[in-house]
């Protein structure tokens, strides 16, 4: 089997050694042969990007315009075959795939029209006669740890505006999903980045990773993943002085009041909480439902339940794919045992499924009669597991809507106006959804959140600025 191999100062390096890539919806298709980055080639790449950053931070505005462009095009033009292979490593299903490739395409294409519209200030001094100017400038070497849960967009989100801004970038995606992040890599270097601008090292976070976070040559690093490893992230950054960026996950609310539309509450409670197998930093995995709609909910949202077919993310009519490994699994079915032993009722799902190949299979779970303080309602869990908390009131409800160490995204579904507009400006939250899922986002408005599921500036649209370049003041005496 071909190893696909890293993208190092323009040229393909095998690395130290290579790790198949498996399909969680049949176990017995590999996907392809990946090669995994020494800390050696993740330390040459870096070398790469710091020789190669003179000429690309002065680089013309033009030339980066038409590389993003190109990579945009071919995304997009390329969107089924890509999506596929986005659905067989992942498990989401294909329909998602694909749409996630569409946006890794929009995405590049807002970037490069980001490099024409970059602008600075010309202010007056307080001293007459000086001139002042404001402009914004790369940052510098910037390198890039994004998670396997959206493998082609999250990278995308982070490498777009690192080159519009005229960075240059090392980039390490998840050891997990490998096939997308090189397949859009092969097509960044083919539309023209030069030797160096772009490196990919594959590999472990514990090689790959840790060489990019002790580098004294990386001027900044952008992370997608758990609290956890976001925390060892911040603790390098900070010890090298450098700016750092941090996306860790949400256990975000989706508030259902007595008076929403009951159709529209189940689809946002169904979409947002189970879709993507729930493995979404957005996903509404606390349900908070007020108590006269609490009965009819709960029974609407069984049924939807039920409806919803868990197979092969590559077949037609799947509306659930798997688990994307049996480590994911096993912490899934772990945290279903804890919330029946904390006292939730399992109104449905929470099996184990086996289908027409060996994978990943597991049945959405919804609990019912949680309390707020269960573990299941307080620690991200990262699959296809919601919990209902039934509430007396909006007032309750927006209390216990913000009742958590995140902060990320929060939605209510109802039709009252004030309460919408109340939730709004209350809701502890970086991103606020109403009358819709707590997950899906667009891509050309900033994304983040508060508390502990972010740190630095915002990312995607034009906030992406704020970390990507630096500010310069400039004072002149003509």
């Amino acid at each position: 089997m071909t190893v696909h191999q890293n993208f190092i100062a323009g040229r393909r390096v095998d690395g130290g050694e290579a790790a198949d890539n498996v399909n969680p919806s049949d176990t017995n298709d590999v996907i392809g042969a990946y090669a995994r980055a020494s800390r050696e080639d993740a330390q040459q790449a870096i070398a790469a990007a710091r020789a190669a950053f003179p000429a690309w931070s002065r680089s013309g505005i033009q030339q980066r315009h038409d590389i993003l462009l190109k990579v945009s095009a071919e995304i997009l033009a390329r969107r089924d075959e890509l999506g596929r292979l986005l659905a067989r490593e992942e498990g989401k299903t294909l329909p998602e795939a694909v749409g996630e490739v569409v946006r890794a395409g929009q995405i590049f294409d807002f970037f490069a029209g980001e490099t024409l519209r970059l602008a600075g200030e010309k202010l007056a001094s307080t001293r007459p006669g000086i001139e002042v100017d404001v402009t914004r400038e790369p940052v510098g070497i910037v390198g890039i740890i994004t998670p396997w849960n959206f493998p082609i967009a999250i990278p995308a989100w982070k490498i777009a505006p690192a080159l519009a801004y005229g960075n240059c970038v090392v980039f390490k995606p998840a050891d997990l999903v490998p096939g997308s992040a090189w397949a859009l890599s092969d097509i960044i270097v083919r539309a023209g980045a030069p030797a160096g601008v772009f490196n990919l090292v594959m590999g472990r976070g514990s090689v790959v990773g840790d060489a990019i976070l002790t580098s004294r040559d990386i001027d900044a690093v952008t992370f997608t993943g758990s609290v956890a490893t976001g925390r060892k992230v911040a603790a390098a950054c900070v010890e090298h002085m450098r700016k750092f960026q941090l996306e860790m996950g949400g256990k975000n609310p989706l508030v259902v009041l007595d008076d929403a539309d009951l159709a529209t509450a189940v689809e946002c409670a169904a979409n947002g909480a189970f879709f993507s197998t729930g493995q979404r930093c957005t996903a509404s995995s606390r349900i908070v439902v007020t108590e006269g709609i609490h009965d009819r909910f709960v029974a609407a949202l069984t049924e939807r339940l039920k409806g919803l077919v868990v197979d092969d993310a590559l077949k037609d009519g799947t509306h659930i794919g798997p688990v994307v490994d049996q480590s994911q699994l096993d912490q899934d079915i772990s945290y279903i045992d804890i919330g029946k032993a904390e006292g939730a009722r399992l109104a449905w799902g929470g099996e184990r499924l086996n289908r027409a190949a060996p994978g990943y299979y597991l049945q959405p779970a919804l609990f019912t009669e949680t309390t707020a303080d269960m573990r299941i309602n307080r620690e991200e869990i990262f699959g296809p597991v919601a919990g209902v908390i039934r509430v007396r009131d909006y007032d309750e409800a927006l209390s216990v809507a913000n009742d958590t160490a995140f902060g990320l995204s929060s939605g209510i579904c109802t039709t009252s106006l004030r309460h919408a507009a109340h939730f709004r400006r209350n809701a502890e939250a970086g991103m606020v959804m109403v009358n819709l899922p707590t997950a899906g986002v667009d891509y050309h408005v900033p994304f983040g959140g508060r508390k502990g599921s972010s740190y630095g500036p915002r990312e995607q649209g034009r906030y992406a600025a704020e970390f990507y370049t630096t500010v310069k003041t400039a004072y002149t005496l003509p």
